[in-house]
């Protein structure tokens, strides 16, 4: 008998609908090179793929380790950020406990949470879509919780929280999970915290630099902390193709993603320039490689116009604060140039 939990359940949902030009998943818009593929056909044809992969994934870590600058002992890896978030939710405190959420968000920290029957002390952002810091205390104070999750930058909203309000409600005894997934695009971080604190840890993936096909998450914290969290952990969860590929890519790329990264930050600002001078729409400022905005049409129809025009961006308009709202993935400038041109025609098409 499946469990009454699953019918007050909802699935995470990814955008699916066919379109020529794709940004809507936050993704690098640049393939990683064909120099570079050779290189890692030449290691995939030498792997026994009836054998196991390495279940602590210790070579990888020592070169993700050299990336970001911490020991890999201070590393533990996930089938993506998402299986980390999970593991996270089950570990930290009793299910019986609160987890704090800051929201609109990244919906799989409700999802984990529901998954175990957690109760969830979710607060909405503010206009400018930084933390409510009054409302998130007096909430916790009457509610309380254990755990809390930080997208930074927060995804949809692309900006980064005050550093200081995630202090102050940390102080309240919340363990805290800063999702820096978006760091290569911001350069702001928790690390610090997370090499020096027991409450806290950083998220990171290699998704959102050119590897999201891998699905490598990566959480960073201390030492005994992350000790403590591999109990948890599912055996040989990094397959043996993705630690391979991520290595090669990390040990022989890194031009390729740094200028990779360069270009998005660079066609980031130019989109948002061109929106924020089209007529009728808001664009918010992002430190992420996405870009939120609203028109004033309904979202669902914006986003059908641009579907019909072969351009797919997400509708973000289902989301609590969100109203009208879309978020477009930045692309290359082609790409950008395309839903630029969309734009315009959809929103006189609707006038």
């Amino acid at each position: 008998m499946l469990s009454k939990r699953l019918s007050r359940l909802k699935a995470y949902k990814t955008e699916t609908t066919e379109a020529k030009i794709r940004l809507s998943s936050n993704e690098l818009p640049y393939d990683i090179p064909g120099e570079l593929k050779t290189l890692i056909l030449e290691e995939l044809k030498k792997l026994q793929l009836n054998r196991y992969p390495d279940p602590h994934s210790q070579e990888l870590r020592e070169i993700i380790g050299d990336f970001f600058g911490v020991p890999p002992e201070n590393l533990m890896l996930g089938n993506g950020s998402d299986e980390l978030i999970y593991y996270l939710s089950i570990a930290v405190g009793e299910f019986e406990q609160g987890v704090y959420i800051p929201i609109p968000t990244f919906p799989m920290y409700e999802i984990s949470a529901d998954v175990l029957g957690r109760p969830k002390v979710c607060v909405q952002l503010g206009s400018d879509f930084d933390i409510n810091l009054e409302e998130s205390l007096r909430r916790l104070d009457s509610e309380g919780a254990v755990l809390a999750y930080y997208s930074y930058p927060n995804n949809p909203t692309g900006n980064l929280f005050t550093r200081e309000k995630i202090e102050r409600i940390r102080d309240r005894g919340l363990f805290t999970v800063v999702d820096e997934a978006y760091f290569h695009y911001s350069g702001e971080t928790f690390l610090k915290d997370a090499l020096e604190r027991e409450d806290t840890v950083v998220l990171r993936t290699l998704s959102k630099i050119g590897l999201a096909g891998l699905r490598v998450g990566v959480l960073i914290g201390r030492e005994e902390v992350v000790s403590e969290l591999n109990k948890v952990r599912l055996p040989f969860n990094v397959t043996l193709p993705s630690q391979v590929i991520a290595k090669v890519v990390l040990k022989e790329g890194m031009e390729f993603i740094e200028n990779a990264v360069k270009k998005v930050v660079d066609e980031r600002d130019r989109v948002f320039r061109e929106l924020k001078g089209m007529k009728g729409v808001k664009a918010y400022p992002s430190r992420a490689n996405f870009i939120l905005f609203r028109t004033p049409f309904p979202a669902s129809r914006v986003h059908s116009e641009l579907v019909k025009r072969n351009v797919l961006v997400r509708n973000m308009s289902y989301l609590p604060g969100l109203e009208g709202c879309l978020r477009v993935s930045i692309g290359k400038p082609e790409e950008n140039d395309a839903f630029l041109s969309a734009l315009e025609e959809s929103l006189k098409s609707l006038s």
